[in-house]
């Protein structure tokens, strides 16, 4: 994966993500032009954006949020999101999502 941008206002989530991946770029904004030429977002849900902003950025999306919340993570997918995952799973999964 050469372009990993993750959206989130969570450092404790940022810091864990790049702990998987060492050159994840992380940002607060839309108007980040990062994003537009990414490989993959991470989206997290609590971020205050949704899903069909995200997307129409062009690069493909996997969402995640807490793993109560099911109807953001199913409404992510509905969205087209390409996998939205509770939060632990998607920390577990990181690498293999992003070969």
């Amino acid at each position: 994966m050469s372009s990993l941008v993750l959206i989130t206002n969570n450092l404790m989530d940022s810091a864990r993500v790049q702990s998987l991946v060492p050159t994840v770029v992380t940002t607060r904004s839309l108007s980040d032009e990062r994003l537009r030429v990414a490989d993959l977002i991470l989206l997290d849900l609590a971020s205050g954006y949704t899903p069909e902003e995200v997307l129409a950025l062009g690069p493909p999306v996997i969402a995640y949020g807490p793993h109560v919340d099911v109807d953001r993570l199913d409404a992510a997918i509905a969205a087209g999101c390409r996998e939205a995952l509770p939060r632990s799973k998607l920390f577990m999964r990181l690498p293999e999502l992003i070969s």
